[in-house]
């Protein structure tokens, strides 16, 4: 059954349809592969050995060349926090502005699209960052991920614009869109734009950092219908002070016009830091529900049509406080979620520049309607409290949190004394987390910002085994066939194998302690998450973007 909208959506299709082949099954088209925002390939053989040669940090410079299983590498800008995105022969990521086509300029982003067979340049998108506006990570330039759909992508820019370009950049000959003033479709290595929404000029969205910093990438667009939905980055100041509470966090756009459908400021005086978290867009029981993580703490369920709220839940306790060191600290929601046979499950965090600190990992029931938070806030006289930007329940006034007889919770994991002793130690806690959690075979992978990794039973929220890494990981894990792939920061590829059984998932070293079965050398820090397409692994490290497959 078509959508409501169904006829606009099929002339959508023929028009934004690839004359060529249509999209591989193996592609990776937006962050998360497909609309679940599930990080797993349906493909096989994947590499778990290669060598890309040996990187000085100091220098930033390589120092031997390449060995084995590196198909390709093209070299990217100093900073880089965006994911790799691949479809129909190309390949797009996000970076900071690079000297390849013209002159090095500081405070700039890029969004680079290469040929997928060689690695070679096909035409860039730029722009210099916002001046007007903080950013912590000043460098960090456009961390977009764009989605993909036929020939053409939407992606939001480090200006804060909702943007929309020909895939085929002006190969095709053709200006398909707006006329840009310096532009001409003789510029084959520059990018065709389609349409561009100002966010802050349109909506008055003040863009935190997060919308460029490395937790988040970029919050790239999720599509329905004819629809497309995007996170504005609306936050604070760099004093925390709410400047645009009326400001949109969600827009709803026309794809094909860029045209503002809907939008929703539901954390407004109540924003934490920002709003960054990327939107998970599904159809449940024939309705489109479009679900994000938004900087008052709250996950929203809004009808993909009409904007109107379906339920919500508080992904932080009642008594968390935000602003606090350590401890039941109130976060901010910076990972998408993720939907494996009809639940929603997400991980809780915050910038670690505000503490790591406990986290909690949910799995909620997106049935329901409502408030369907674990817990409501009353007070002494047992009515129910407005939400609180700062604290929910403050206890020595008497107030406090009580079970929630309409939640969506089905489990949720934060601590377990594992090994009995009567004291919870680093291990044995979920900390804050900037990771989306990845599922296959009832199996849930999820990576905290302090370096554990952990597997849990899908269904019931069991831990099987967890590790330390011992250095921080904001990437999220990528699973093909039976191998996990974890990035930390410290410039290493983890590798497990997917199994809720320790002695399976890792092998045992010379001191008897578990360890993960492979670890590969990626020198540089990894902010950007390793995807899996058509065979080939992708992986930023040493500011070059590299594609390993097993060739040799």
């Amino acid at each position: 059954m078509l959508p409501r909208d169904g006829a606009r959506l099929l002339m959508l299709f023929a028009l934004v349809a690839p004359s060529g082949n249509q999209t591989s099954a193996d592609d990776w088209p937006v962050l998360g592969r497909d609309t679940t925002r599930n990080s797993v390939s349906p493909e096989k053989n994947p590499p778990t050995a290669w060598d890309i040669g040996s990187f000085e940090r100091r220098t930033q410079k390589w120092l031997s060349e390449t060995v084995k299983n590196v198909r390709w590498k093209a070299k990217l800008g100093t900073m880089t926090y965006g994911t790799p995105i691949v479809a129909d022969g190309k390949v797009y990521i996000g970076t900071n502005d690079v000297s390849r086509i013209r002159p090095f300029t500081l405070r700039a982003g890029a969004l680079l699209c290469f040929n997928e067979s060689d690695g070679k340049v096909l035409w860039q998108f730029s722009a210099t960052d916002l001046s007007t506006i903080y950013f912590r990570f000043y460098p960090s330039g456009l961390g977009a991920s764009p989605l993909v759909e036929g020939n053409r992508m939407w992606f939001v820019s480090n200006r804060c614009e909702a943007i929309c370009l020909d895939t085929e950049g002006f190969h095709d000959d053709e200006d398909d869109g707006i006329k840009e003033s310096h532009i001409t479709p003789a510029d084959k290595q520059e990018a065709d734009v389609v349409w561009r929404f100002d966010m802050v000029k349109h909506l008055g969205v003040y863009p935190q950092n997060f919308l460029l910093g490395p937790h988040r990438h970029g919050s790239p667009p999720q599509s329905y219908g004819n629809r497309i939905y995007v996170v504005t980055g609306n936050g604070t100041d760099r004093e925390g002070k709410i400047q645009a509470a009326n400001a949109p966090s969600l827009v709803c756009f026309d794809k094909l016009t860029g045209e503002v459908l809907w939008t929703d400021a539901s954390p407004a005086d109540n924003i934490l830091h920002g709003t960054v978290a990327d939107p998970l867009v599904v159809e449940i029981d024939g309705r489109g529900q479009v679900i994000v993580g938004q900087s008052d703490g709250w996950l929203r369920s809004f009808d993909a049509f009409t904007g109107e709220l379906i339920w919500k839940f508080d992904a932080n306790k009642k008594e968390s406080k935000w602003g606090a060191p350590s401890g039941i600290a109130r976060c901010t929601i910076m990972t998408t979620p993720v939907y494996y046979r009809g639940r929603v499950y997400l991980g809780v965090g915050r910038e670690w520049i505000d503490g790591k600190g406990q986290g909690r990992l949910l799995c909620i029931d997106p049935k329901r309607k409502g408030d369907i938070s674990s817990e409501l806030a009353v007070d002494a006289n047992k009515k129910l409290i407005p939400h609180r930007r700062i604290q929910a329940v403050a206890s020595a006034n008497g107030e406090k949190a009580i079970p929630n007889p309409n939640s969506g919770l089905i489990w949720e994991y934060t601590s377990v004394d594992q090994n009995k002793n009567d004291k919870l130690e680093w291990h044995e806690s979920f900390h804050c987390t900037m990771s989306d959690v990845v599922v296959k075979d009832n199996l849930l992978v999820a990576a905290d910002h302090s370096g554990l990794v952990h597997c849990f039973d899908v269904d019931t929220g069991k831990q099987h085994w967890v590790y330390d890494a011992l250095n921080e990981i904001v990437a999220t894990p990528l699973i093909v066939e039976d191998i996990v792939y974890v990035a930390s920061t410290d410039g290493r590829m983890l590798i497990f194998r997917l199994s809720s059984d320790p002695q399976k998932a890792m092998k045992t070293n010379q001191e008897g302690k578990l360890i993960p079965f492979a670890e590969v050398d990626v020198p540089g820090v990894n902010y950007s998450s390793p995807i899996f397409a058509n065979g080939v692994l992708y992986f930023v490290a040493g500011n070059y973007l590299w594609a390993i497959a097993n060739d040799q």
